[in-house]
């Protein structure tokens, strides 16, 4: 991560250059690695709406609450805390723009984190210093604790940037595996910022503490600084070290870098550059089809996306939150759309009838013109990001596609559970376990899983 000093240098450009490279000289010492160029969808686990990721860092210096697009957000982290050489904390810079941006997050069903570190002229010397024995990380993670509770937070980022190999990666490991119990007791999350890739120093006993990891995939030298090869490439190595696809989010930068300057992409459009570009006057960002091609990797690679950083965005059409949540949308729905878990619904669909339960008597249909208590459903968490539907005390089945629909189980197996889609019209597609949608079938024949796309006969209103 960047911080505000690095910002904030608008005159002093070489030394703002000398900065960022100091920033990045852990990742240079290690062997430089071929690159791995494969992006074919060999493990595509196709993330769903209940489990992307959308995280957007939001620095404690730039940005307004009121700015900030919800809606298109799972994840918020409030960037820093600096730690202290003693475990403590240094002052929360803004902290009634925390409390304000937790009080609106959470209206929105969106988590706020604050992350604690980011490259600031070299503060991992203080994680170095009270990492290095017990007393100096337990004191850390009752910090960690206080802070969590005094803010009404829902995790903490560690964005120690980075632990050397050694005995720092070592204490870094246990540090993480006593923050882990610590907010893992309480219910809350706990995730850091890596390396894009040559992380050696992030021991692999650290994928097991954490939530998931935010892998920085930019910064590499010059214009050329976050380019689809290198989220492959960063993608590509920390699951292949054993980080699971559902904890790899994928870094994008919402920025442009030049030999001599760092640049937020508002400020690239100001001065003429496309949003459907890559490169302008010799700086080098993302646009709007390499953010969507990026969101597009991160669904099919890893478990979710992170930006850095919010205050960047454009506004409008040209806003690259907005490409990612088009991405979001058409892939899965809106993240910020809760799906109604205990609530009881009524399914419509594309001919305007009722779905229909049958009360488990036959299968099930969608021909009802109006909705009785076996037109109803309650909507339960399934476990893993997917969703059951049980009417009159039974669960509706997809049959795994081999037959019509019923709703005569009366318990959850996994021909019972179904991804809750939702689409950009405000219906919603049920995708069963088999991989295959959910069709009324127009209500001239019962319901059947067998669908391999989603369209009007996979759509359904949600209490209409």
């Amino acid at each position: 991560m960047k911080t505000k000093n690095q910002f904030r240098s608008i005159l002093l450009p070489a030394l703002l250059m000398l900065c960022m490279a100091s920033c990045k000289t852990k990742q240079a010492d290690f062997a430089s690695p071929e690159l791995e160029m494969n992006s074919k969808r060999s493990d595509v686990h196709a993330a769903d709406a209940a489990n992307f990721k959308v995280i957007g860092y939001v620095p404690s210096w730039a940005g307004e609450v009121s700015q900030i697009q919800f809606s298109k957000l799972t994840h918020i982290n409030y960037a820093f805390i600096l730690p202290t050489n003693s475990g403590g904390f240094q002052a929360l810079e803004n902290p009634s723009k925390l409390q304000a941006l937790v009080s609106a997050a959470h209206a929105s069903n969106v988590k706020v984190l604050v992350s604690v570190g980011g490259w600031n002229d070299g503060n991992d010397s203080a994680f170095e210093a009270f990492a290095a024995n017990s007393g100096g990380r337990t004191t850390f993670t009752n910090n960690v604790v206080n802070l969590v509770n005094q803010y009404g937070l829902d995790g903490i980022d560690i964005d120690w940037e980075y632990p050397d190999n050694g005995s720092s990666a070592n204490n870094y490991s246990l540090l993480m595996q006593q923050l882990s119990t610590a907010m893992h007791n309480m219910g809350k999350l706990l995730t850091a910022a890596v390396v894009s890739y040559n992380g050696a120093s992030i021991q692999n006993n650290v994928f097991g503490y954490v939530d998931f990891l935010n892998i920085m995939a930019y910064d590499e030298s010059g214009a050329n600084h976050s380019t689809y090869n290198l989220a492959v490439q960063s993608l590509n190595y920390w699951k292949g070290r054993g980080l699971p696809a559902s904890k790899a989010n994928l870094g994008v930068p919402f920025y442009g870098r030049s030999a001599n300057e760092y640049v937020d992409y508002k400020t690239i459009l100001s001065r003429g550059g496309s949003a459907n570009s890559d490169s302008f006057s010799g700086i080098g960002y993302n646009g709007i089809p390499t953010i969507k091609q990026k969101t597009n990797l991160a669904f099919d690679q890893g478990g979710g996306i992170m930006i850095w950083e919010l205050s960047q965005d454009a506004t409008g059409g040209n806003s690259l939150l907005t490409a990612i949540n088009q991405v979001v949308v058409s892939r899965t729905g809106n993240p910020g759309t809760p799906i109604p878990i205990g609530s009881t619904v009524t399914l419509k669909g594309f001919n305007s009838k009722y779905v229909s339960g049958e009360n488990g008597l036959q299968a099930m249909t969608c021909n009802r013109t109006t909705a009785s208590p076996i037109e109803t459903f309650t909507v339960l968490d399934a476990g893993g990001g997917k969703i059951a539907l049980r009417s009159k005390g039974k669960f509706v089945s997809s049959e795994n596609g081999n037959s019509a629909m019923t709703c005569s189980k009366t318990t959850m197996g996994d021909s019972e559970k179904f991804d809750w889609v939702a689409n950009p019209d405000g219906t919603v597609s049920f995708r069963g376990n088999n991989g295959k949608f959910v069709s009324s079938e127009n209500g001239t024949q019962a319901m059947t899983c067998n669908r391999t796309t989603a369209a009007g006969w996979e759509a359904f209103g949600i209490n209409k």
